[in-house]
């Protein structure tokens, strides 16, 4: 059985948080973000679903401790279809994070926001398939999380303030719809998605914003346009190679944007008193294992 496929019921599931360094924010990052945190110590986690995309580097940001994966590995090895998305949530809250920056790369269907543009969503629509889309896929009780607002309020704001500061054009709020790739839209895809008015599309927010909400984390997605999907109005359409390029080149503003939302969170609340929405989730459901 492959990582992406093992589910709770395989492997035991830990009876406390594992031990070592401690992270009160998460980033998941990817290309051009893997040296996000230059002095750090490396934690192995191991998972229920087994291990996460690559170890986690723990450091210090802003003042904050923070927890960094590389979303698809440090050698990119992970499509998007193959990451081990609830490995990855479930290691990031075993070494105590609570709140979750989740930048990604994503294509604008919409003509005036272009490459470079920084857009920070308050919707998403989920059209993946084949992946596991819930920590709780055992036998037990049915677990049922409320998803009508995906992001966290706070979080949002912390980001919308920090990108407020960047050069680069911000857009405040949008619908995020995500399809499985790896392949790139099709031109009617990208025109049926414009029409249904989404505003971007990428490959990673789905299942990681839900699965996020099953463990009852505070998730923010800063997305950052790097083509016109599908050639939006015409034009050519999307590359792999051209997708890195102005990802590499705007990669320097997004990781200031990141420090300054890391640094505007808000202070770290215990589970017994969070209040936080996202933090009360599960607020009385009957779970069929114990958190870590």
């Amino acid at each position: 059985m492959t990582t992406e496929q093992t589910t709770a019921s395989d492997t035991a599931v830990p009876d406390g948080p594992t031990a070592g360094p401690r992270a009160e924010i998460g980033v998941i990052g990817g290309s051009g973000l893997y040296e996000f945190l230059e002095d750090h110590e490396t934690v192995d986690v191991e998972t229920p679903f087994g291990r996460p995309s690559d170890p986690l580097v723990i450091g210090e940001v802003e003042g904050r401790s923070v927890a960094f994966v590389a979303r698809h590995g440090k050698d990119h090895r992970f499509a998007p279809h193959r990451v081990n998305y609830r490995a990855n949530l479930w290691a990031l809250r075993a070494v105590g994070v609570r709140q979750i920056l989740s930048p990604c790369a994503v294509g604008s269907l919409k003509p005036e926001h272009g490459p470079g543009t920084i857009v920070v969503p308050d919707q998403v629509v989920d059209r993946t398939w084949g992946r596991p889309h819930t920590i709780y896929d055992t036998e037990g009780p049915v677990v049922h999380v409320g998803f009508a607002d995906p992001y966290c309020p706070n979080g949002r704001q912390a980001a919308l303030d920090a990108a407020r500061l960047s050069p680069l054009q911000v857009v405040t709020d949008g619908t995020l719809v995500v399809v499985n790739g790896p392949r790139f839209s099709s031109r009617a895809e990208s025109l049926m998605h414009q029409r249904a008015g989404f505003g971007i599309v990428g490959m990673t927010t789905m299942p990681e914003a839900a699965l996020a909400r099953e463990l009852a984390l505070c998730f923010t997605t800063i997305a950052m346009v790097t083509d016109h999907d599908a050639g939006v109005e015409g034009g050519d359409a999307v590359t792999h190679e051209e997708v890195l390029r102005v990802f590499a080149t705007n990669v320097e503003h997004l990781g200031s944007i990141l420090r300054g939302a890391i640094g505007r969170l808000p202070a770290h609340e215990p589970d017994e008193t969070a209040t936080c929405p996202c933090r009360r989730s599960l607020d009385g459901l009957e779970l069929p294992f114990p958190l870590p």
